[in-house]
């Protein structure tokens, strides 16, 4: 990942991971997601979602309902 991203959700499910940038982005949070899951064994990998460095801390807490959902 470039420099001045940081991760801020992490999740095995694809469609967490893109109710999470939808969110984002509904708030106006740019938002982009990195899918580190093996191609051939889907339950390997994680789905990440990384924010502007300068938008975190609103980032955080745009997604604060989101995580605690998360199992």
């Amino acid at each position: 990942m470039e420099k001045g991203w940081k991760q801020i959700f992490m999740t095995g499910q694809d469609f967490k991971a893109q109710m999470a940038k939808d969110l984002l982005e509904e708030n106006g949070v740019e938002a982009l997601i990195m899918n580190h899951k093996d191609s051939t064994f889907t339950t390997f990998g994680d789905i990440e979602v990384y924010v502007r460095e300068e938008v975190e801390e609103k980032a955080l807490d745009i997604l604060k309902n989101l995580k605690s959902g998360e199992n």
